[in-house]
């Protein structure tokens, strides 16, 4: 069975918990990563008002040097990531498992290793 991440990406709230539980876990020097929050916009929408105008997304994404914290999941502990996700958008399981959360009505990430 393929391990996996899956990120509902529209309810991040760009607070980096992910990345600093994951810097501290894998011990991982400045600049360098196992998960990466970016950002985009913000930008706005034409034909759109009011909040639904505007357009700002934090996505968190996973990086080479990401082991899906290899050492606790085989203790059956979630990746620091997930554990520390403030905004319970990040979830750990099977792929297959994950796949069936994806609800078609938001924004989903899945990574796999």
């Amino acid at each position: 069975m393929t391990k996996a991440i899956l990120i509902n990406y529209e309810y991040c709230t760009g607070c980096h918990s992910c990345e600093v539980a994951c810097k501290k876990e894998l011990g991982l020097p400045k600049g360098e990563f196992g998960i990466k929050l970016t950002e985009t916009g913000p930008w706005a929408y034409g034909g759109k008002s009011g909040p639904e105008k505007w357009e700002w997304t934090w996505l968190p994404v996973i990086t080479k040097a990401c082991d899906m914290c290899e050492s606790r999941t085989e203790k059956g502990k979630m990746p620091m990531c997930v554990q520390h996700c403030q905004a319970w958008c990040m979830y750990y399981g099977e792929a297959d498992e994950l796949v069936r959360k994806m609800d078609g009505e938001t924004r989903w990430a899945l990574y796999t290793r």
